[in-house]
């Protein structure tokens, strides 16, 4: 004797199996992508994605373009993070340090943040390196950036040298960035 299945029996499983599916597609797309770091680890220094994004200040846009030639130090932030604000002191050392002979530059991004906020957080950490805005937040995209402080270290032909998810220390910039400098890359 054979059993028919009620039509609501089949659009229940049908629909379980619909919401696991969702279930594990939402999982996986909100993962950040670590795809640059497992290179890392591999030894390999991946392309840098480009970006170009308005200054923080107003003033015109910036390109990882214009910066081919020098080391970048592309730091994440907002003005609400306190490991941002412990971090910002150090990173304006850097940049004094590595502009000279226009060898390198650290760049801030900003982002989730309130520019009036942001701007305040620049004079009053007086930062004098350039200060973007990544209102779309394309660029923490594209980097598979998931928090602030991250910083990410790209050499002087556009490659991805090092990231650091969390603030940078004397010793991170030591061992990642100082070597850079002397190489032309």
């Amino acid at each position: 004797m054979k059993r028919v299945r009620s039509p609501f029996a089949i659009a229940a499983v049908v629909g379980v199996a619909a919401l696991i599916g969702l279930l594990a597609y939402g999982l996986g797309s909100n993962r950040p992508d670590r795809g640059i770091e497992q290179a890392l680890a591999r030894g390999e220094r991946v392309g840098a994605p480009a970006f170009d994004l308005p200054r923080l200040s107003g003033g015109g846009r910036l390109s990882l373009a214009d910066l081919r030639g020098r080391v970048v130090v592309l730091n994440i932030w907002a003005s609400w993070c306190d490991p941002c604000r412990a971090e910002s002191p150090l990173l304006e050392r850097w940049h004094r340090r590595i502009s000279a002979g226009d060898k390198g530059t650290v760049v801030g991004v900003d982002v989730l943040d309130v520019s009036s906020d942001a701007r305040a957080f620049v004079r009053e950490f007086g930062l004098s390196y350039p200060q973007l805005r990544d209102k779309d937040d394309s660029l923490r995209s594209d980097y598979g950036a998931s928090g602030v402080p991250e910083t990410v270290v790209i050499d002087r032909r556009g490659r991805i040298v090092a990231i650091r998810r969390g603030p940078v220390d004397e010793a991170f910039m030591r061992e990642k960035v100082l070597p850079l400098l002397g190489s032309p890359g």
